[in-house]
């Protein structure tokens, strides 16, 4: 598989970029006369368009690009796990989520070997799976196979633009409220918050910036843009990471379990965390070696797996019950820690471009095919400010960083992560002759991301309706010890 279409990870601001038109222009401007729900372009514009990468550079993208908002939200999840379940589910999760994406690995290069083809992303994959298929219903009904994946990409990739608009407002609202409090001294004090305007009227601030920054689609801009977000971040999960491991109280009065509604809330929020399937296939296709693609695999997710429970257990073994939806809102206010929030408020202002262009490329193109010349620029440009009005509005209305971090990976991210693969290999693999075990196995998967998906979604809305849980929850923070 030498050849790349398509790149990119969910969360992160991974610094690669890939020509979305080379060497078919199929992500852009690929049959412009179909449902734009045929476009591809199923990863970030993140590959860099370079012959191979080796072995080792493709761990550390790999890993690079699960650290994004995710990873914040993990030492809430574990305590709405508990401090046993909550490390032992993390675990299992990652098991699955590898697992699964070795499944979509596997199922692309038979397809890729069989039909003679360089490279097949997620949605040609799953399309051929269904061709594949004894049942002569899905054999007929394949094409459905790529409009699903590419429904649940748009809706995933929008959701990550949703948690980011929550995240950047809840942060530079702390950061704000408390900059008359903000010292040198980065041991906690009694600190009394100013209040300022509402968290929704941040997100509304922070609109006219967005709207600025997704007109940059050019490859080149938006590479730029990346090795800034990663830079950010990076800097400061060293910085949070060092802070968290010390000064740590007595974890003795902690739950090791807890109740089956908030553990479905620890499930969106974890596969949210987890939810890199889209990044596999194009890695896979950029490397010099593809052979060598499944052990770097596990050893990448492995490592994922690791500093996932330890962020995550660490974080709620230093703060317990006060851990908020996002650790950085746990921070002292010290000018350390509010320069690291700064940061990544940066990182993530810069991702949401990211983020935002694969929507955008699977979307416009479509329609701007569909009329003259000289209303496309206009036509482009309303669709770019419509779909930032969207994620901007979704995210006022769902401003609970927590819920909404549960939400999108429960609604979204199980079907691409857990539910999609386990059937894409029966589907592949049943008319050769499967063991039994193993499309048991397959079909367990499948159930435990559906139920993960209608339990976690029913109750992160069940939360947000709720009279008793003020939306401003995640919003309002004071710092006393």
């Amino acid at each position: 598989m030498p050849e790349a279409k398509t790149a990119g990870g969910p969360q992160g601001a991974p610094d690669l970029k890939l020509d979305l038109r080379s060497p078919s222009k199929s992500a852009k401007l690929q049959n412009k006369d179909s449902s734009f729900l045929d476009g591809s372009p199923s990863e970030l514009p993140v590959m860099k368009n370079t012959k191979g990468i080796t072995a080792f550079q493709a761990l550390i993208h790999l890993v690079k690009c699960n650290m994004g908002t995710g990873i914040l939200g993990l030492p809430l999840a574990v305590h709405n796990a508990g401090l046993l379940v909550g490390p032992l589910s993390l675990l299992a999760m990652g098991f699955i989520t590898c697992h699964c994406m070795h499944i979509l690995v596997r199922c692309a290069q038979r397809f890729c070997n069989r039909l003679n083809k360089p490279f097949m992303d997620y949605g040609d994959t799953m399309m051929h799976g269904l061709a594949a298929s004894p049942n002569a219903w899905l054999r007929d009904h394949a094409h459905w196979g790529r409009h699903m994946v590419s429904f649940f990409l748009i809706f995933t990739q929008m959701g990550f633009c949703c948690v980011y608009i929550v995240f950047l407002a809840d942060n530079l609202k702390q950061v704000v409220e408390a900059v008359n409090g903000t010292t040198n001294n980065c041991h906690y004090e009694t600190v009394i918050l100013t209040p300022t305007m509402d968290s929704r009227l941040y997100m509304l601030a922070f609109l006219p910036f967005l709207m600025l920054l997704v007109l940059f689609g050019n490859l080149r801009v938006l590479s730029i843009f990346s090795m800034l977000a990663n830079i950010s971040m990076l800097v400061s999960l060293i910085i949070i990471a060092q802070y968290i491991a010390q000064d740590i109280p007595d974890p003795s009065q902690l739950p090791l379990v807890t109740s089956w509604k908030t553990y479905s809330l620890f499930f969106g929020t974890a596969i949210f965390s987890f939810e890199s399937i889209g990044l596999v296939l194009p890695l896979e296709n950029k490397m010099k070696d593809s052979r060598r693609f499944p052990a770097i695999l596990s050893s990448g997710m492995s490592i994922i797996t690791v500093l996932y429970i330890g962020f995550g257990v660490l974080g709620y073994l230093r703060f317990h019950n006060d851990i908020k939806a996002s650790i950085t809102l746990n921070l002292p206010n010290c000018w350390l820690y509010q320069s690291v929030k700064l940061l990544y408020i940066a990182g993530i202002l810069f991702s949401y471009t990211l983020q935002f262009y694969v929507p955008a490329e699977i979307i416009i193109p479509f329609a701007v095919s569909r009329v003259s010349k000289r209303w496309a620029l206009l036509l482009d440009l309303f669709i770019r400010f419509t779909m930032v009005c969207l994620t901007c509005v979704s995210a006022i209305l769902i401003p609970r960083l927590d819920l909404v971090l549960s939400l999108v990976g429960s609604m979204s991210s199980s079907a691409l992560a857990l539910i999609f693969p386990p059937l894409l290999e029966i589907s592949t693999y049943y008319s050769e002759g499967m063991s039994p075990l193993i499309i048991a196995k397959d079909i367990l998967i499948s159930i435990l991301g559906f139920v993960g998906f209608v339990v976690g979604t029913y109750q992160a809305l069940d939360e947000l309706i709720q009279p008793e849980h003020p939306v401003t929850f995640s919003n309002s923070t004071l710092f006393i010890q």
